[in-house]
């Protein structure tokens, strides 16, 4: 499957999920096999924590992986209100580079209307690694706050930071 159509049908499944539930609990929990599926949170942790990833423990980068999963999950479930499905329109996408893809698309949801550019790349299937809302990086936003709590207190600070965030947003 290209990435484009594998985009597409990562889509249809999260408005699916996101249809058949009533509340933003329920919805992240439907929806974190689905977001698995489709995106490459360790990628995406890897390149959020930045540089100092090196410096993290293979315990660490599981538990700062799994707590920026729940984080992005949670999150993304909080922006949906069940009912309304957002109209998407792909645009062309690019290849930045071998195995990397990059899809634009325009989303009207709820009168508004947003650029959202996909970046995927290719590893065991096309995956999610980015998402960039009217042209801010989820992983830079992440990346900025990441850095300040590398600087103060290494790994440990970071996973701290997360672990946070996660209990402060349940």
């Amino acid at each position: 499957m290209d990435a484009e159509q594998r985009l597409k049908t990562a889509v249809d499944e999260v408005l699916a999920a996101a249809n058949a539930t009533s509340t933003p609990e329920a919805l992240a929990k439907k929806l974190q096999p689905v977001l698995q599926k489709y995106l490459s949170f360790e990628a995406m942790t890897r390149r959020a924590v930045g540089p100092g990833w090196r410096q993290f423990s293979p315990n660490q980068k599981k538990e700062a992986t799994t707590l920026f999963t729940t984080l992005i999950i949670r999150t993304y479930s909080s922006k949906f209100t069940p009912g309304q499905n957002p109209q998407i329109q792909y645009s062309k996408s690019c290849t930045p580079a071998p195995g990397r893809v990059e899809i634009p698309t325009t989303l009207l949801y709820q009168g508004s209307k947003y650029g959202v550019t996909y970046r995927m790349e290719e590893a065991e299937g096309w995956k999610i690694t980015d998402v960039v809302i009217e042209g801010v990086s989820l992983v830079a936003n992440y990346r900025t706050q990441f850095d300040a709590e590398f600087k103060k207190g290494g790994a440990e600070g970071v996973v701290g930071s997360l672990s946070q965030a996660v209990a402060q947003n349940k």
